[in-house]
């Protein structure tokens, strides 16, 4: 996946936003300060993994948000085997990245040419999501757009699936509007139903058949190609909260609260009949879940005024 720098600009966020220590910004780290440092991974995804045709940044083939290709046994690093392509998670991600370095400039008191370069990349690159990524007829995001030959049989459908964290975090992103994201949730819910899956966190529906990824472990509703994984359920609860449906994120809560309990731990991700897998100390996880506690929890004391005067 192309989020490694992304990621590293997204939690240096996450710490001003929690410390409001804007200084860290100007520690240098061996002659480059952490902003210059932030903005040229950024940079280096606008050069070394952009593509001029669609205005989008690129990755590896893999299932959503995953990491493993379908071409090779363990399938984690990018090599002469990987297929090329573009998709939501990536630019959704680098969006987010974008907001926040923008942030950043506007808090450093950044040249008036920094400033620009980012907002010039926010608004052509929502425009290239919007256009090459999102399919108007099913009202979801393509799962790949190919730069070079697709590894899949020619005749497999693969624009019938769904990718629900990429999804997610173009939600973060605001690149929907309150009527997409309706759907988006109706369906969602929809996809957990036909898969029989235990929350939202199934990672995608329908799931990839069996052999089409030479990893074993991502076999038809397994591991990232299927399994249900709280890291990113957690989040859609959040998008459900932000866009005006509390209800329906508090009760899609509750399956991961109620597993966690049972369990005693915050396993790495569930499988299609609720048995726990992988890491049982998972700090995705357990980061996500709480993220989404401490937002309706938060949202439940803003309403608390107008309950008491209901009553």
């Amino acid at each position: 996946e192309t989020d490694q720098e992304t990621s590293l600009v997204l939690v240096t966020g996450h710490y001003l936003d929690y410390t409001g220590d804007t200084a860290f910004l100007t520690l240098e780290v061996s002659g480059k300060t952490v902003l210059d440092r932030l903005e040229s991974a950024i940079d280096f995804l606008y050069r070394e993994r952009f593509s001029e045709s669609l205005g989008l940044i690129w990755g590896a083939t893999t299932a959503d948000w995953g990491d493993v290709q379908p071409e090779h046994p363990w399938g984690v690093e990018l090599d002469e085997r990987s297929h090329r392509a573009v998709d939501i998670y990536d630019n959704a991600m680098l969006m987010l990245a974008l907001d926040q370095l923008h942030k950043f400039n506007l808090a450093m008191g950044d040249s008036d040419n920094s400033v620009a370069l980012v907002e010039w990349r926010k608004s052509h690159l929502r425009k290239n999501i919007l256009q090459h990524l999102w399919d108007p007829s099913r009202q979801k995001f393509y799962p790949h757009l190919y730069l070079q030959g697709s590894p899949f049989p020619v005749n497999f459908d693969e624009e019938r699936i769904h990718f629900h964290g990429g999804t997610t975090v173009a939600l973060e992103a605001n690149l929907l509007d309150h009527e997409q994201a309706d759907r988006i949730f109706h369906r969602v819910l929809r996809n957990r139903q036909l898969a029989k899956a235990p929350s939202v966190g199934i990672t995608l529906y329908p799931a990839y058949p069996d052999n089409f990824f030479l990893n074993p472990q991502m076999g038809e509703y397994q591991y990232q190609n299927g399994g249900d994984w709280t890291w990113f359920g957690a989040r859609m609860v959040v998008q459900m909260l932000r866009y005006g449906r509390p209800s329906l994120a508090w009760n899609e809560l509750q399956p991961m609260i109620e597993r966690v309990i049972q369990n005693d731990g915050f396993y790495e991700w569930y499988s299609l009949d609720n048995k726990p897998q992988g890491s049982g100390s998972f700090k995705g996880s357990a980061g996500a879940l709480a993220h989404a506690v401490k937002e309706l929890r938060e949202w439940a004391r803003e309403q608390q005024p107008d309950i008491r005067e209901a009553n």
